[in-house]
């Protein structure tokens, strides 16, 4: 009897010792993947993460790819650009990226002879695919920048009403930051985690600035630190400042309905040509074909198609209207 409550001690004491082991584990992890997060957070990356290692993924600096773009002058504004697009991607992958989309559309110009001359259609057609990759960079950034816009003045609002109620404003951008949707919310952690680590609140905004090149948020910069250094009622400044940038995106909206007209113009210009192009191959195939053999016809038509690119880029020009 007494060797069976010695035996059942100790299976007690050892489940017990493995409950308390698993559960200083998962709190570790736990406490690990919440600093993780912060620090990934003021990187400018999503805070959540599948894994618990606490070391982020430093990029190899004594890679020689490493070295030779940190010799590349145009490596820091590339790095920041990906930082805004949100896109997790660094710049070795964007040079590959373009590589390889260059070299398909060399591929592609060499065997269709795009542009009627097999060198210059290998040349252009390898632009052409070698511009995609930082296109969809520039255009998630854009879109990035019209979301965190859009939620903006209601963020503003947030604070003022926070701030109202008797709350400071760094735990006013902590609750803002954990409460708001991606892009916005992510900036504010960001701001937040920065000032939370020691970073003066000037350096933060400066940050925020760099992250976020916005007319909206030099504004609302300007109006906290004006605040800060002559003192006033910061969620009155906040409120009107949310009107303002209410009033202006509605003044942007007027203009895009007002410039509709001269963007479908700028568009049905550049499509036509290429839509009777089409119907006359299959109409006509040898109306264009007997041109294209002309030794004179093939530069004829490549001016065309030149002369047709300047006029779409300034009737954009003409048409986009900043406010």
């Amino acid at each position: 009897m007494s060797g069976l409550l010695f035996v059942l001690f100790f299976l007690i004491l050892a489940v017990v010792l493995v409950a308390t082991a698993m559960g200083l584990n998962f709190l570790e992890s736990q406490r690990k993947k919440q600093v993780k997060g912060v620090l990934r957070t003021i990187e400018g990356k999503p805070a959540v993460e599948p894994d618990t290692h606490i070391l982020l993924d430093m990029p190899d600096t004594d890679s020689a790819v490493h070295r030779i773009l940190s010799k590349v002058p145009a490596t820091q504004s590339l790095e920041t650009t990906l930082q805004q697009s949100g896109l997790n991607w660094s710049v070795k992958q964007l040079f590959v990226a373009t590589a390889m989309a260059g070299l398909v559309g060399a591929i592609v110009g060499w065997k269709f002879n795009v542009f009627l001359l097999s060198w210059i259609s290998v040349i252009l057609v390898a632009i052409l695919f070698a511009i995609i990759p930082y296109a969809f960079v520039k255009f998630k950034r854009q879109r990035r920048f019209t979301e965190f816009e859009e939620q903006f003045p209601e963020a503003l609002d947030f604070l003022a009403r926070s701030m109202r109620a008797g709350h400071a404003f760094s735990v006013s951008l902590e609750m803002l930051g954990a409460e708001s949707p991606d892009p916005l919310g992510l900036e504010f952690r960001t701001l937040f985690n920065e000032q939370n680590l020691g970073a003066p609140l000037e350096v933060a905004f400066a940050n925020m600035v760099r992250r976020l090149p916005l007319v909206d948020v030099r504004f609302f910069v300007s109006s906290v630190m004006l605040q800060k250094q002559t003192g006033g009622n910061l969620s009155e400044i906040l409120m009107r400042l949310a009107y303002v940038i209410r009033e202006r995106v509605r003044l942007k909206g007027q203009v895009r309905a007002i410039s509709a007209h001269g963007r479908l113009t700028a568009i049905i210009l550049t499509l036509m040509p290429i839509a009777l192009m089409i119907a006359l191959l299959f109409i006509a195939p040898g109306y264009l074909q007997s041109m294209a053999a002309d030794s004179d016809g093939k530069y004829l038509i490549l001016a065309a198609i030149v002369a047709q690119a300047v006029g779409y880029y300034f009737i954009r020009r003409i048409i986009r209207i900043k406010v």
